[in-house]
């Protein structure tokens, strides 16, 4: 894996981490965090997982794909 597919994955992750938002009452604690948490998880190892497949411009397009579908599985997963 080079620097490039690393950085993208990086950005990606933290790009999808800004778009969050508050889903709790205000009486309680601790979800926005683990909300934040996965779907950031999910983002990370979706893009590890398409970094491994295909070479060239069709690896980045994997890696785009898994970091979104991961994100997004990270985030039904985590967030209520």
């Amino acid at each position: 894996m080079n620097k490039r597919t690393i950085t993208f994955i990086l950005a990606g992750g933290l790009a999808l981490s800004g778009c969050q938002s508050a889903m709790f009452s205000p009486g309680t604690t601790g979800g926005e965090f683990g909300c934040i948490a996965g779907t950031v998880g999910g983002a990370v190892v979706g893009g590890l997982v398409g970094a491994t497949i295909g070479s060239g411009t069709g690896q980045l397009w994997a890696v785009g794909t898994g970091a979104t579908l991961g994100a997004a599985g990270g985030n039904a997963l985590t967030c209520m």
